[in-house]
């Protein structure tokens, strides 16, 4: 077969599914940087991985990787790997032994990684819906904002969990997130998470405030995953590069993750 014909037969392959999602697919998303998607992706996974649920994480930040780094890893092999054609897909998971779920990292700092064609960026998707077979739950570390990347994976997943803080910049930057995301997939269910809220009272009224704007103008009302208190112990795990539910097992934080999870993953 000539690469034209390749080719071709890709791209039809992935016209014809790129519309079909994934229920066990879960991406953890925000408008901005910094509002804590990736501790809460480790620290998910290590709670549904304490439930006997096979998990993987897959870094989407793909050129800003950082799980392996807070995770204190140096995988054999990264998504960069697979892109140069080093590995496959399977082959570039890795498996942190003390959280008891696996990770497909990405590759910090690569340019390569961030720039990826419309058609390769789909390709990645469809190998990860494929992986996702062999997992009870996958969740996808997004990239902040509303890139090409972001826009790719997104067909992939059954739900979108979207970080929110208090902070005017993460709510502005969540609402157009979700505007989007409910224009070119007006679908997919989105459930808002009030990350380093002071209290339970402040954290709810971050949600009301957010969700009846996002009913108001985008006739949409997402629901609440759950609030996230603000705790020194998030901090003191990243720095440490240990998992939150390994180095302070009776957080606070890590105490309302696992109230999302018997809410939300049942």
């Amino acid at each position: 077969m000539n690469t034209q014909t390749t080719t071709t037969a890709t791209v039809t392959r992935i016209d014809t599914f790129k519309n079909q999602s994934v229920k066990n697919i879960i991406l953890i998303a925000s408008g901005k940087g910094g509002v804590g998607k990736t501790w809460f992706s480790i620290t998910l996974a290590h709670a549904l991985a304490a439930l006997k649920k096979k998990v993987l994480i897959f870094d989407g930040d793909l050129g800003l990787a950082n799980i392996d780094i807070q995770l204190g890893l140096s995988p054999d092999y990264d998504l960069g790997d697979v892109i140069e054609g080093e590995i496959d897909f399977k082959g570039a998971i890795s498996h942190y032994k003390e959280g008891r779920f696996d990770i497909l990292p990405g590759r910090s700092g690569s340019a390569r990684l961030s720039d990826l064609s419309p058609t390769r960026l789909a390709l990645v998707r469809e190998e990860l819906k494929s992986v996702a077979k062999d997992y009870d739950w996958v969740l996808i570390d997004l990239g902040a904002g509303i890139g090409g990347i972001v826009k790719s994976l997104t067909p992939a997943s059954g739900k979108c969990l979207l970080i929110v803080n208090d902070e005017p910049t993460s709510i502005t930057d969540a609402y157009a997130f979700l505007k989007l995301t409910r224009r070119s997939h007006p679908h997919l269910p989105v459930e808002i998470l009030i990350n380093q809220a002071e209290n339970d009272p402040q954290g709810h009224r971050t949600y009301e405030g957010f969700a009846y704007v996002c009913e108001k103008f985008l006739n949409y009302k997402p629901e609440l995953a759950g609030v996230i208190h603000r705790d020194a112990h998030i901090k003191d795990a990243i720095r440490h590069q240990v998992a939150l539910s390994i180095r302070h097992p009776n957080s606070t934080a890590l105490r309302d993750v696992e109230k999302i999870v018997k809410k939300s993953f049942k």
